[in-house]
């Protein structure tokens, strides 16, 4: 994603030839150029469905209330305010209480336009980060549909409701995104007694229902971009006071993430040395390494190394038309449980949450919502930190160059734990928080710099457990694993005309095992998606171009499965299969799968140099 002034540079850009290195930075300067390329209109044929891959929210089996909460045209709203509106809870819904509810973001564009980043807040908590699809000629329509059910508390209150998309409009890019938000609340289900079934929520501790308070960490209104903060490098630090109530027992920062300009693809940013060592002073650097790091009053909580997300107009645009890239749609975010710390916060005075960027350059958009559950029963509650470890870095470089080829390696370990106990009415609850992290990245550069090879993954381990003197109250664990490969080369073609070939892996794989106090489930989601792709660029103009994908989804939860292969090549589905049933899937079967049984490293081990040492070859 752009920015305007970022934008207007890559504009300039083109005017010249493209710098010799860092190959996907190179495309990315001939992005907006790709756009020109537009199908002819015959016949007025209906708009192309843009979709992202993703297993359908799990709904009752009640019909839901609609409510309308905008309907916006975004042309020219770039550095201009967010986009309000007054939100009600729905008056007209028969049941005041609600087993799910669904935000539904709807779009339609038509021409040209950039890939552009967008928020949606409601009283300045974020609901739902997203990329616009970037538009054809004959027109797009895409639609988002988000579960908001945890944010409960904030949808039954008048609230301002808040959307951020920057666009510009031009003779050249005249795409405008038109947007319809809406809220679906399902009505709780109920027996035949006419009493409302419980969904298994833990009622005694609330460590399965929604949070009673939600807090925004977010910029206030009015301004004249979005509510998240900017993170412009790596000494940059965005802070925000806050205070909670005195009966809190416990408390989740979920936080979101978003990437662009000179960071967009991070993940292949090579070093300074070798920046430096070949004067290439217009290419990105600061190496590929990125962590989001999180902490309280100074001190550090929690970490996030994120998803590499690719945006819809990212490596190459014809990729993601019609199916976008893993998570371009509905960017993640990141829970840490922060409930160890409660005895530090429970003092009734003002405190800071702050957000840095490990080696960041411009710019990172973070902001945050603190989720907090209240002892209803008791008018103050009481904590204490028993324990704080957050191990520093631990960072294995390699490479050798000569010239602009060369090989690059970067391992990174790093460990984060808190424990810390409450007492509120439902007794003394200890709370046991662990992150664990490796990363490794995988980096050559070939052709004088034209080729450039990444091969990188994350390993990212986060548990929680809470008990009480006499039993486990919670448990909650989750392995994941982000993965991205990406090949790129530029090669001449002669007469003032080069050829582009990108092709990319991406992978988000997780495992989940929560026990709340009424039985233990675990689920998994396998999600591998492959990506080919060519371009001809001749004078700095793409005149033709071809983007093939295939996408992989398999879900397996305690009491369903999605499953789901498809596969597109120049806006053509070409196959699609789609299954719901919990049948064991055989590798064959899916073409390309992530073993279930792949190594997380344990703590002692990757956080050794021992392991970053045999790690080189991961």
């Amino acid at each position: 994603m752009a920015s305007s002034e970022f934008l207007f540079l890559l504009l300039l850009l083109l005017h010249h030839s493209p710098f010799s290195t860092a190959n996907l930075h190179k495309i990315h300067h001939l992005r907006p150029e790709i756009l020109t390329q537009q199908t002819p209109i015959e016949d007025d044929p209906p708009p192309t469905q843009y979709f992202q891959v993703t297993k359908p929210i799990e709904l009752p089996n009640t019909k839901p209330c609609s409510h309308l909460i905008l309907q916006h045209d975004f042309g020219y709203t770039y550095g201009k305010s967010p986009v309000l509106a007054a939100y009600s809870p729905p008056s007209h819904c028969s049941s005041g209480k609600y087993s799910k509810i669904v935000l539904q973001w709807k779009a339609t564009c038509k021409g040209r336009q950039f890939d552009r980043i967008f928020g949606v807040w409601l009283g300045g908590v974020e609901l739902l980060r997203s990329c616009t699809a970037e538009p054809r000629a004959t027109g797009i329509v895409w639609s988002v549909e988000k579960d908001i059910t945890r944010y409960y508390p904030l949808l039954l209150k008048n609230q301002t409701f808040s959307v951020y998309l920057g666009n510009l409009v031009d003779k050249t890019y005249t795409g405008v995104y038109h947007v319809n938000v809406s809220i679906y609340f399902y009505p709780a289900e109920v027996d035949s007694k006419n009493n409302y079934v419980q969904n298994h929520d833990d009622l005694v501790t609330g460590y399965n229902s929604w949070a009673d308070l939600i807090v925004p960490i977010s910029r206030k209104l009015p301004l004249n971009d979005g509510l998240w903060f900017e993170i412009e490098n790596s000494k940059d630090t965005a802070l925000k006071e806050f205070k909670i109530p005195k009966n809190v027992y416990r408390a989740v920062l979920e936080v979101y993430v978003s990437f662009h300009e000179n960071d967009e693809f991070w993940c292949t940013n090579p070093s300074n040395e070798y920046i430096a060592a070949n004067n290439l002073s217009g290419t990105p650097g600061n190496g590929p390494f990125r962590e989001v790091v999180v902490s309280l009053d100074g001190e550090v909580v929690g970490a996030i190394w994120p998803f590499t997300v690719i945006y819809t107009g990212g490596v190459n645009p014809l990729l993601w038309r019609p199916i976008t890239g893993i998570g371009s749609f509905d960017l993640p975010s990141y829970d840490i449980d922060i409930t160890p710390f409660l005895g530090k916060l429970l003092d009734g005075k003002i405190h800071n949450i702050g957000f840095s960027v490990t080696n960041a350059l411009n710019v990172w958009y973070i902001d945050a919502n603190l989720h907090l559950w209240l002892d209803k029963q008791s008018e103050k509650t009481e904590g204490k930190l028993l324990k704080e470890t957050s191990l520093p870095l631990v960072v294995s470089v390699e490479y050798k160059f000569n010239g602009l080829d060369g090989t690059f390696s970067t391992s990174v370990g790093r460990s984060i734990l808190s424990t810390g106990w409450v007492k509120s009415s439902y007794g003394n609850i200890t709370t046991h928080s662990v992150q664990d992290f490796f990363y490794s990245n995988s980096m050559v550069m070939g052709n004088n710099g034209e080729m450039q090879i990444v091969n990188q993954t994350i390993y990212f381990n986060d548990s929680v457990s809470a008990k009480l003197p006499s039993s486990n109250v919670y448990s909650l664990s989750s392995s994941k694993r982000f993965s991205i490969y990406l090949y790129s080369n530029y090669m001449s073609q002669g007469n003032g005309t080069d050829l582009s070939i990108a092709n990319v892996t991406l992978g988000f794989n997780e495992e989940l095992s929560k026990d709340a106090g009424f039985g233990f489930s675990k689920t998994s989601l396998d999600n591998l998606q492959n990506g080919q792709g060519y371009m001809v660029v001749k004078d700095n103009l793409v005149s033709s171009g071809l983007g093939s994908t295939q996408q992989v989804y398999s879900y397996i939860g305690a009491k369903s499965c999605y499953f789901r292969n498809v596969s597109s090549s120049n806006y053509t589905i070409i196959s699609d299969e789609v299954g719901n049933t919990c049948q064991k899937r055989t590798e064959s079967r899916m073409g390309f799968w992530f073993s279930k049984s792949w190594p997380f490293p344990s703590r002692k081990a990757f956080l050794t140099s021992e392991f970053l040492d045999k790690s080189k070859g991961v």
